[in-house]
């Protein structure tokens, strides 16, 4: 099957509590640590429907899932905070 590329750019503006951090796995990658000892990235999941003006959903079809994340040649999300 013919492929061509797909270039989706994901930015969102967040309003979060004070106590949230910046933090860089070993790897140099930014994610966010929270005050309960979690840390969080935020990245693309897929959601499916029959009907588009129907209800969209995730996917339990961990192959459906798969399928799609393989075609992801890479990722880059960028965190920052922003003064008011």
């Amino acid at each position: 099957m013919a492929t061509k590329k797909l270039k989706v750019t994901i930015e969102l503006e967040m309003s979060v509590p004070e106590d949230w951090e910046l933090v860089e796995t070993s790897e140099g990658t930014p994610v966010l640590s929270l005050p309960d000892g979690r840390y969080m990235d935020i990245a693309i999941e897929p959601l499916f429907a029959t009907d588009p003006e129907e209800l969209w959903s995730s996917t339990d079809d961990e192959d459906a899932l798969h399928e799609v994340l393989d075609m992801v040649d890479s990722e880059a999300v960028t965190y920052e905070f922003v003064k008011h």
